[in-house]
């Protein structure tokens, strides 16, 4: 039986961009003020990071599923996903202030990185699982261009201190892999998730 739509649980602007892109009605699905959402993006040591994303997915949508009972929801698909940028073993995940964005953006220059995406959808019998690995080198960069973008405010909030989609892209030497999946959300990949799901965009 396909679905009308799915929630998403995610307060990402891209990842609803990404997914109104290829016409899938969704419904938002956020945390409340009781749960701790960033307690999910805990890291672990020795652990990689494509196992991590992994795991962070997982728990954002077992969390996302029990706040779909929780609110007695009307039942539908429920999709979740994460990113993280590593350089090497180290993951950089949402700089927390100026200085530290600065730090990620300066380790960054000049050199190839990787970006994870894990994707998760539960169709309310199982679920379905897909990661995206894309490689992103990014051009020398100046002191003063690092400076300029963050104080421009927009490394805040994302994985590796850098959004693909915004003026970040100036920076960006060559990409292997998934333009989408960088932004946040691998529409192959989540395609493929969702139409396993019984979900069909809207405009079919």
């Amino acid at each position: 039986m396909p679905h009308a739509f799915v929630y998403l649980a995610s307060q990402s602007p891209r990842r609803q961009q990404l997914l109104a892109q290829i016409g899938v009605r969704f419904e938002l699905l956020l945390p409340g003020a009781d749960e701790d959402a960033e307690a999910l993006e805990a890291t672990r040591a020795g652990e990689s990071p494509a196992d991590y994303v992994q795991r962070v997915t997982r728990a954002k949508l077992g969390a996302a599923r029990a706040r779909l009972r929780r609110r007695g929801l009307a039942p539908a698909p429920v999709l979740c996903a994460d990113t993280t940028v590593a350089l090497g073993r180290r993951i950089l995940g949402k700089p927390a202030d100026a200085a530290e964005a600065r730090r990620m953006l300066h380790a960054l220059a000049g050199r190839t990185h990787r970006v994870h995406t894990a994707v998760a959808l539960h169709d309310g019998r199982r679920a379905h699982a897909a990661l995206s690995t894309s490689h992103v080198r990014v051009a020398p960069l100046a002191a003063a261009d690092i400076d300029a973008y963050v104080a421009g405010g927009e490394p805040f909030g994302k994985a590796g201190a850098y959004g693909i989609q915004g003026a970040f892209a100036a920076f960006v030497a060559h990409i292997a892999g998934s333009h989408s999946g960088i932004m946040g959300l691998p529409l192959f990949e989540t395609a493929n998730l969702l139409r396993a799901a019984g979900v069909r965009p809207a405009s079919r």
